[in-house]
């Protein structure tokens, strides 16, 4: 009897096994669902992140960082890449120093289809490399060297001399004394620091404003008093920084304390130059301007979306909605490339000609509109007067297009 029930289990557990293995055959045989392989889009950041600069730069970097986490896990509405393209951004720091922006760029530029090089010195010393491989890139210093003629950087607005002419244009509109307004510029000695004074200057003596000789500073000013006294010697009724947030505040310190400020009218030029650190100095920074290139960030509530609440911190630095602009822009020239090159024709040459079928883009709604063509690669050169009053940054003006300066050939 025993016998009998143990030839039965051996029965049953040899069905079983047939069974079992019938089914994984089956299975093994069965289609699988395709997965859909990633399309990676590589973009160089080529920049100086560590060094003089390192402050201002990390910022820009982690703003992107953010950004392009932000559009790839969100979404941003009217701004889409092909089903499976995703961008990958390959970095590399240059210190500040344009021998190791062309390391750099040598080491990235066979994997990437477009860069981000935002500081003038590494722009500067990549442009004939860019026109050799057919390179685009967007700078955030763009000055006349780099944007004309027109050929492979780009940016999302004027020059910082077309920026001191508007802000120059609204001193004229306002100025009620009957001599001209002498207007003194002080700067680093560096590409970004000395940007506005050939072109800037020429164009303020054209409309009428004289200027006073060109103050140059280091990119850590311990102490300014011999030029702000240079200049208020000779009378200056405004005095133009070219400078940013590291070196603003020193500077306004020093006026305060050589009894200058509420004096000397004071303004300040990069995108960042009205910064918090700057607001911190309270009555001393009272009625400062600045020609700003994007709404200032109180303005733009999506900035809180996007690196607050999503990237966990808010850079306030004035120039945050800048990323509103310089994180999308090259987004949509890699999908207008891809979509008439394909992916696997994507490159250089195809993202550059896929800038000027960008028109009236500003998928966040900043008030730019961005529109490349071949004459003119800035996107968008509108600016808009702020002030400081009362502790707040406020517009004076509404936006208005920046002239445009074209070096003489």
């Amino acid at each position: 009897m025993k016998k009998g029930i143990t030839r039965q289990k051996q029965l049953v557990v040899t069905i079983l096994a047939i069974a079992l293995a019938t089914l994984l055959l089956f299975t093994a045989c069965a289609p699988t669902p395709l997965q859909e392989e990633k399309q990676v889009v590589k973009v160089g950041y080529v920049a100086c992140l560590t060094g003089p600069a390192a402050a201002i730069m990390q910022v820009g970097w982690r703003n992107l960082v953010d950004y392009l986490k932000y559009f790839e896990e969100v979404g941003v509405p009217g701004l889409d890449l092909p089903p499976g393209v995703t961008i990958e951004l390959v970095w590399g720091d240059t210190g500040m120093e344009a021998t190791r922006a062309i390391s750099v760029y040598e080491r990235i530029h066979g994997d990437v289809v477009f860069c981000h090089v935002p500081d003038a010195i590494s722009a500067h010393a990549l442009k004939s490399r860019l026109e050799r491989d057919e390179m685009a890139v967007m700078t955030m210093v763009p000055d006349e060297d780099l944007m004309y003629p027109p050929g492979w950087v780009f940016t999302v607005f004027s020059t910082e001399s077309e920026r001191f002419a508007a802000w120059c244009d609204w001193i004229m509109e306002n100025w009620g004394e009957n001599r001209p307004p002498r207007v003194g510029m002080m700067g680093m000695d560096t590409p970004a620091g000395r940007a506005a004074e050939v072109m800037g200057t020429a164009y303020a003596e054209s409309i009428g404003i004289e200027m006073l000789p060109f103050e140059h500073f280091p990119y850590t000013p311990l102490d300014v008093s011999p030029q702000l006294l240079r200049l208020a010697e000779s009378k200056a009724d405004f005095i133009y920084m070219q400078a940013h947030w590291g070196t603003s505040p020193p500077i306004i310190r020093d006026a305060e304390r050589l009894g200058l400020v509420g004096k000397i009218g004071f303004a300040v030029a990069t995108e960042d130059g009205l910064a918090i650190p700057l607001l911190e100095l309270g009555t001393a920074v009272e009625g400062l301007s600045q020609a700003k290139c994007f709404p200032w960030y109180e303005e733009v509530p999506i900035v809180y979306d996007i690196f607050r609440e999503y990237g966990g911190r808010l850079d306030t630095s004035g120039g945050i909605a800048c990323t509103l602009q310089y994180g999308p822009v090259p987004i949509e020239a890699i999908r207008i490339a891809i979509e008439k090159v394909g992916y696997e024709n994507l490159d250089g040459r195809a993202v550059k000609e896929a800038f000027y079928s960008i028109k009236d883009f500003d998928p966040h709604n900043i008030g730019r509109p961005v529109t490349y063509t071949p004459e003119d690669n800035r996107g968008a050169p509108e600016v808009r007067i702020y002030e400081i009053r009362g502790g707040k940054v406020v517009p004076a003006t509404d936006w208005r297009e920046s002239p445009m300066l074209v070096p003489e050939e």
